[in-house]
């Protein structure tokens, strides 16, 4: 039960983190892959937790600790190598006749940090065959299926939350699903009130639910409440590159520059970080944003050479606010948005078919989706409006 945010926030970093980092098999086992500096307390874990599993390669419940504790490196240090290593220590426990239900889960951990959902699902549904009380599958089959834009599934899959998981941990996932989907007053209260009322979850538990509501009020439009939230997820203390994510785009909607390169100045390993920082210093006119440009034009390309198209969604924003080439951002927001349909995705897409001038079957699938969804949003309701044909007085 307590390594259920692992895989939460695995998720949702993945949509910001830079490129996904391959494993590496060594050719000997005395070939030393990396000698990672003592930073910390987590470092002398994973440390121990290495030599532990080296000591005993047959203890799979010390592999599956390594491999969550690399999870959250990646996700807290913004470094997608740790995903790499991950999927080396868990590669061999995959190679058995028959993996475990917590094997499955989280290569569908590391097989959505790709974007590669529909193989997650796969493992995801054979973990859940196996073990149907296993928590940690329930959650990830939720948020994927949220993500991709399949909310009753999404809901069925958050359901059985209520008997294995934390109640906040369910309320988080049932009513981010219901906010998606046209209950966006009752979804907002119901999760309000939950965390209010919470007291023996975790803090990762209350930061997430904290950033639900944070982005829950910006969908309504409630910007006051949204930075009350977001304070209070920030206020916990705990490293969250989604958080970090989210917050820019907050304050990047409200034209406070110079709040989103205080926050994102040292966080420029991720790709996603690097993008919101550059749109802000491009705003005020600042040198830096040539060089960041530059930078991220060659991130992009290399994604593209490595076949990763996890990132599709942030280069159409790079394209279209950064350089000016709607066509082309209209074609990544396209892409992108055949994978995962979350309110960012329609927003790049209605976005760039606006300013590209293609306003009709390029944006129509996208349209039809907000309308049979019911999704709210009052950053996208003035777009959907541009849309609309125009009244002959």
């Amino acid at each position: 039960m307590k390594h259920i945010f692992t895989i939460v926030l695995a998720f949702s970093w993945s949509i910001y983190s830079s490129a996904y980092a391959q494993p590496y098999y060594p050719k000997t086992d005395n070939e030393i892959l990396e000698t990672l500096p003592a930073r910390g307390k987590s470092w002398f874990e994973i440390r121990a937790l290495r030599k532990r599993v080296e000591s005993n390669p047959n203890d799979l419940p010390k592999a599956l600790q390594l491999v969550r504790r690399y999870i959250e490196l990646g996700r807290a240090e913004s470094d997608p190598r740790y995903y790499g290593y991950a999927e080396a220590v868990l590669t061999p426990w995959m190679k058995t006749a028959q993996p475990t239900a917590e094997v499955l889960t989280l290569r569908a951990t590391l097989f959505q940090n790709r974007h590669e959902f529909p193989a997650a699902l796969d493992n995801l549904n054979k973990a859940l065959a196996q073990q149907p009380r296993l928590a940690q599958a329930w959650l990830t089959r939720a948020l994927i299926q949220e993500v991709q834009g399949n909310y009753a599934a999404a809901l069925n899959s958050c359901l059985p939350l209520l008997k294995l998981a934390p109640p906040l941990t369910a309320r988080v996932c049932i009513n981010s699903t219901l906010s998606l989907s046209g209950q966006i007053d009752s979804a907002y209260q119901q999760l309000n009130r939950a965390v209010q009322i919470a007291q023996t979850e975790q803090p990762q538990d209350k930061q997430w639910a904290w950033i639900a509501l944070a982005e829950i009020a910006e969908r309504k439009g409630d910007a006051e409440a949204a930075e009350q939230h977001y304070r209070k997820a920030f206020q916990l203390g705990i490293s969250n590159g989604y958080l970090l994510a989210t917050y820019a785009d907050f304050l990047l909607d409200h034209k406070r520059y110079d709040e989103v390169i205080k926050l994102l100045q040292n966080e420029t390993r991720a790709d996603g970080l690097l993008l919101r920082l550059t749109m802000a210093e491009q705003q005020l006119n600042l040198p830096e944003a040539d060089t960041h440009i530059e930078t991220l034009k060659a991130r992009f390309a290399a994604s593209r050479m490595r076949g990763d198209s996890s990132h599709q969604g942030d280069e159409a924003r790079f394209m279209l606010h950064l350089l000016n080439k709607p066509d082309q951002a209209l074609e990544l927001a396209q892409m992108n948005w055949s994978v995962q349909r979350e309110p960012r995705d329609a927003r790049i897409l209605l976005e760039a078919a606006l300013a590209s001038g293609k306003v009709s079957r390029e944006a129509q699938p996208t349209l039809e989706f907000l309308a049979q969804s019911r999704l709210q949003d009052a950053r996208l309701q003035p777009l959907i409006d541009r849309f609309k044909p125009k009244k002959i007085s």
